[in-house]
């Protein structure tokens, strides 16, 4: 076993956070199954992705992060362009990465820094700090140390997994590794996949858990925990804030999570209600039938769920934007 020991104490504040999580993720999988609702998956995966770039100063917003996923044509800097996409790419991987590997985290940081990074893939070779903005929160451990520093964090993880709890274990981590602060560029981002990736390997709910969009919200605090955990010797008061943005993102995916799915629903039945069972429809017919004029509020808010449901199937399935497409209900 490795000597050694990130500094913290599990609080009374912790505790307490650990045990309102653990129910609100049973609440969650008894109402929702996101396995069956790849739209909702889809939207908090986007949501992920564009706070966490946004956290480090990304301009892109919502929508065009959406577009540059999507392979549509998008007007902004490159670099940012470039990032949205690495990052599509990286957490397209997290159900594959091995939480406890020290090369998986080289790989996945290759992944999200590709072609905006000099470096990429391999730990700093120059001193660096912490910044929130114009302002120095911290300088971080030579350049010298490292290697063996994320070695030794690496090496406590594996050693305690099974002794502390992924909500807590998860926390030190993330706070840890931006304190070492391992690559010249990318720290913030890979902190919180990562995050996310040990977290998967315990529940797997937090595949698509978009925590953070949270910690977008509260960025300032978020930073803050950071220099005041620098400042007392330990990661007691980011694992305090960390426990809490899990908490509250339940909370929002719950609710946005149900309402999504209201809605979901009462558009399928409209658009079912037109339909006949095997009897193909055209785009256009179906528009008519349903008084929209807007053939791409016809694909997201009506065919796409219905299609991802099984309720609808195209009877040219391999060429789905073909002019010839029609579209027909099912008996499911």
């Amino acid at each position: 076993m490795s000597n050694y020991i990130p500094p913290f104490e599990i609080t009374n504040d912790m505790l307490s956070s650990v045990s309102d999580i653990m129910e609100k993720i049973g609440r969650l999988d008894n109402t929702l199954n996101l396995d069956k609702n790849p739209r909702l998956r889809k939207q908090n995966r986007i949501n992920s992705i564009h706070s966490s770039l946004a956290i480090e100063n990304n301009k892109l917003s919502y929508e065009q992060v959406v577009d540059v996923i999507n392979d549509k044509l998008v007007m902004g800097p490159q670099k940012e362009i470039q990032e949205v996409k690495n990052a599509y790419n990286a957490y397209n991987m997290l159900t594959k990465m091995n939480p406890y590997s020290l090369e998986d985290l080289k790989k996945i940081h290759g992944i999200m820094t590709f072609l905006t990074v000099e470096d990429s893939g391999e730990f700093r070779k120059g001193s660096e700090g912490v910044f929130d903005g114009d302002k120095c929160i911290f300088i971080c451990p030579p350049a010298d140390r490292v290697n063996q520093l994320m070695i030794d964090l690496f090496t406590w993880m594996k050693d305690n997994k099974d002794n502390i709890h992924p909500l807590i274990l998860s926390s030190i981590f993330h706070y840890e590794f931006v304190f070492i602060h391992p690559f010249s560029d990318g720290n913030g981002r890979i902190a919180r996949l990562w995050q996310n990736i040990i977290l998967y390997n315990w529940k797997s709910v937090f595949e698509y858990l978009p925590m953070e969009s949270r910690i977008h919200k509260y960025q300032e605090e978020y930073y803050d925990a950071i220099a005041k955990c620098h400042k007392n010797g330990n990661s007691n008061i980011f694992i305090e804030f960390m426990l809490k943005m899990i908490n509250e993102t339940l909370d929002d995916v719950s609710i946005n999570s149900l309402e999504s799915m209201d809605n979901i629903t009462i558009n399928m039945n409209k658009l079912l209600s037109v339909m006949k069972i095997n009897k193909p429809m055209t785009a256009k017919e179906i528009m008519a039938k349903l008084n929209i004029k807007s053939k791409e509020t016809l694909r997201n808010t009506y065919l796409d769920p219905a299609i991802e449901a099984g309720y609808v199937k195209l009877t040219i399935p391999d060429k789905p934007t073909s002019k010839n497409q029609m579209y027909y209900k099912t008996n499911n």
